[in-house]
């Protein structure tokens, strides 16, 4: 790495009452960030200003528009910060009076213009040690010249720049350097001996440039190179008896067909293959061309490159504690990796090309006597983005020590009781297909297990019987359903479950209690009610994001928030005036991060409004809920009386009606007419119907 970088200090040793008295720069221009601290970064400055106190000890002067640099007094200036200013002149003696200066950032400038003069003005600098000339569109022969007179350099960075071939004449006056940053520019060829008479190089970054192929690694003082996205397509060491320091070696995103020929004698622990192109020539013609071709280049071995095999065969004494071959064109498990690397403890080959692992790729590679151990340090493997749907009964029983497996987006299916036993104990076994599964019990190592995105439908009973999970992530398994006893097993040691975006309505763990349970994710779901069984778990964090929740079971609550730190709540369709939980959670001290994000629902006569439910004016818009609430409630039982009582006064007066009418005996007649005679009886009789009408 490049040495520690100006980001925007100007510090001083004087009180600051006298630095502001020696200083020219007004405190409306420059940020005080402490009494020793001031930045004047990016105030358009076009020159260093003068009268700067001179015992300052670091100077940023970055993202302004200087142009050139004249003398600076500062002799007691460690570190000094230029870039990304419009700089292409320095005087010769510009630097002559930094004694002490051992830090020079200069990167984004033109310091290509005028190199041979600029470079001058380095003569004086004997404590130099750190100097950043990156982005300055510099080719080989500027660069040459500035460090022509470096001779105290160790961290050197020139990214960015146009240089297109390295030479030993570059560093031949820095033979102190331990780190080279060169990534990032157009070179193609690395001239011999460039870098092997600088004896104290730890560190090389030669990334993203046009390189080929690296045919005679010969760096053994190297601990640190970076050789990611270049070009290449071979990587050799020739044969040698010297032991190469390398730990970390990074090829990712180049075109490598076969795995690089490392040192025999190494220290190498991390190695990193990620995008290329191993894997493709298996059983393939063009495979023995490219062996052939290996051979030509080098003379590693004298029986010559015949197979495969004699490529790995080469790692047997290689350290090697991390590997990553993650997406390349593997289509079988590389065995034959894993069992010459006896020290590899994690394994990457998420994003190749593996299908099912079968019994016969277990047995070939395992070691002899010890068939189930093929792997024998290997913790933590990568399979995530493949198409795996099953493993041999054997190949998990071969990493003797795993604790990680991950396994996101493949086709597993967990086996059922009954494909593990014999025995059928589930009513809905036709979920999992017999002769494609994967069985999880008795796995006594593993840990932390992922199966998200599997398309898995089913956990049937006892999945995870004798299988000491800590870590059980199942989101994306759309639809899943949990048989009861599902999680059996793992009461004791789960400590983080992952159910979300499985489109679940109801949350059944299936299980008395979690007991150790400290991370629960339900989010993206259906669910509407929260389970009283996560009450008895000591959770640290809930998640419940985009849920149909409208309402927080308020005993639950109660329960959970004892060892609750953390909840999300947002995205779903909570009750405001019900929403007393928020209270209590945040009087638990409990945090929610999206507190401010979450709508809460008032209804209103017939309209519904939204609210965040943090909103302080929530109490009065629930008392107006209630309010009209009552309103409402008093008019429709007002309404009701008078309906009531006039229904009553109605039933009353017919009643009345019918009993004075029931007391005539004519009641249902109607005379219309009649004739008067002389009959005095009849007489008396019409006179006394003409009560009711009167006959002329």
């Amino acid at each position: 790495m490049i040495g520690p970088a100006l980001v925007g200090f100007l510090i001083f040793q004087w009180p600051l009452s006298s630095y502001l008295a020696n200083v020219s720069l007004q405190p409306q221009d420059c940020q005080k960030s402490s009494l020793k601290t001031l930045s004047c970064w990016n105030q358009n400055l076009s020159s260093i200003p003068a009268d700067l106190n001179p015992r300052l000890r670091q100077l940023d002067l970055s993202n302004n528009v200087i142009t050139e640099i004249g003398v600076v007094s500062l002799r007691f200036l460690q570190n000094l910060d230029i870039s990304q200013n419009e700089l292409h002149v320095i005087h010769e003696g510009a630097f002559k009076n930094l004694v002490e200066l051992h830090t020079l950032t200069l990167g984004r400038n033109f310091l290509s213009h005028n190199s041979i003069d600029n470079s001058k003005s380095f003569l004086h600098l004997y404590r130099l040690n750190t100097l950043d000339l990156s982005l300055n569109n510099l080719d080989e022969k500027d660069v040459e010249f500035y460090l022509r007179n470096a001779s105290y350099l160790e961290y050197l960075s020139l990214s960015g720049n146009v240089l297109t071939k390295l030479t030993p004449g570059i560093f031949t006056r820095s033979q102190n350097l331990r780190s080279i940053i060169a990534e990032n520019n157009f070179i193609s060829e690395i001239e011999q001996g460039t870098f092997e008479s600088l004896t104290r190089l730890a560190e090389l970054n030669l990334a993203r440039n046009n390189l080929g192929s690296i045919c005679d690694f010969k760096l053994s003082q190297l601990k640190k190179l970076n050789l990611s996205r270049n070009a290449l397509q071979f990587f050799i060491t020739q044969k040698t008896e010297n032991i190469f320091q390398l730990e970390m070696l990074d090829l990712s995103y180049n075109n490598l067909l076969l795995f690089p020929l490392l040192p025999n004698r190494n220290n190498l622990k991390y190695l990193n293959l990620k995008n290329n192109k191993v894997g493709v020539l298996e059983n393939q013609l063009p495979f023995l061309e490219t062996l052939f071709s290996y051979h030509k280049i080098s003379n590693l071995y004298d029986s010559g490159l015949e197979s495969v095999e004699n490529i790995y065969s080469a790692l047997k004494e290689t350290p090697l504690v991390d590997l990553d071959l993650s997406e390349n064109q593997f289509s079988s498990f590389p065995m034959e990796i894993c069992s010459y690397l006896v020290s590899l403890k994690s394994l990457n080959l998420s994003g190749n090309c593996l299908m099912n692992i079968s019994d016969a790729e277990i047995k070939n590679y395992a070691q002899e006597g010890q068939p189930q151990q093929s792997c024998p340090s290997l913790k933590s493997l990568d399979l995530q983005n493949n198409q795996i749907s099953y493993f041999s009964p054997d190949f998990l029983k071969a990493l003797p020590k795993i604790e990680e497996l991950i396994l996101k987006k493949n086709y597993v299916k967990p086996c059922s009781y009954r494909n593990q036993t014999g025995e059928s104990t589930s009513i809905q076994t036709n979920l999992v297909d017999d002769s494609h599964c994967v069985s999880f019990r008795r796995l006594r190592t593993l840990k932390y297990l992922d199966l998200k995105e599997n398309g898995i439908k089913l956990l049937s009973p006892c999945t995870f019987e004798h299988t000491p999970l800590v870590t059980l992530d199942l989101d994306g398994n759309e639809e899943m359903i949990l048989e009861k006893g599902a999680l059996d097993g793992l009461q004791n040691t789960l400590q983080s479950l992952s159910l979300g975006r499985n489109r679940m309505t109801s949350l059944d763990l299936s299980v008395k209690c979690l007991k150790t349970l400290k991370k629960l994710n339900v989010a993206d779901n259906y669910l509407d009610v929260l389970p009283e069984v996560i009450a008895c778990s000591p959770l640290k964090e809930l998640d419940l994001r985009n849920n149909n929740f409208t309402d927080l079971e308020e005993s639950v609550i109660r329960k959970v928030s004892i060892y609750l730190n953390t909840i999300y709540i947002s995205g779903n369709f909570f009750n405001c005036c019900s929403a007393v939980w928020v209270k209590f959670l945040s009087e638990s001290n409990v945090k929610i991060p999206d507190l401010k994000n979450t709508l809460c629902f008032i209804k209103q006569n017939v309209s519904i409004f939204p609210y965040f439910i943090s909103s302080d004016s929530l109490s009065k818009q629930c008392s107006l809920e209630v309010s009209t609430e009552v309103g409402i409630t008093n008019l429709v039982n007002i309404i009701l009386f008078v309906f009531c009582f006039t229904f009553t006064l109605m039933i009353v007066f017919i009643v009345i009606r019918c009993a004075l009418n029931s007391s005539l005996p004519f009641r249902n007649n109607k005379v219309v007419s009649f004739q008067s005679g002389n009959d005095n009886q009849c007489s008396g009789g019409v006179a006394k119907i003409s009560i009711f009408e009167t006959v002329k």
